[in-house]
């Protein structure tokens, strides 16, 4: 097994991995912690579990749209918008979590 370090908002973690795996889990990892960073341009001020969260649920919906085929990745308007709108529901389910 082989160890790489990541950074998620900020904060390095230690993940194993396959040896041979490192490059593409380090690639993963940047991808998750860009699309935090995505959310927190936009929302300003947020908790790691909150950004987490979050960030997990816009990802989720994004591979769901492609996976149902309502996301065409070859078109940037269009990954934009998907985008925009996927944002708009996470902060909605997020305002609805803080009135818990």
């Amino acid at each position: 097994m082989a160890e790489i370090i990541v950074t998620f908002n900020n904060k390095q973690y230690h993940l194993a991995c396959r040896d041979g795996e490192e490059d593409r889990l380090r690639n993963l990892a940047d991808f998750v912690d860009a699309k935090a960073d995505q959310l927190k341009s936009q929302m300003g001020a947020i908790t790691d579990n909150r950004l987490l969260l979050m960030t997990a649920i816009l990802l989720a919906d994004e591979l769901d749209d492609v996976k149902n085929g309502a996301l065409d990745l070859d078109s940037p308007a269009i990954y934009e918008k998907t985008l925009a709108q996927a944002v708009k529901k996470v902060e909605h389910l997020a305002r609805t979590l803080e009135g818990v």
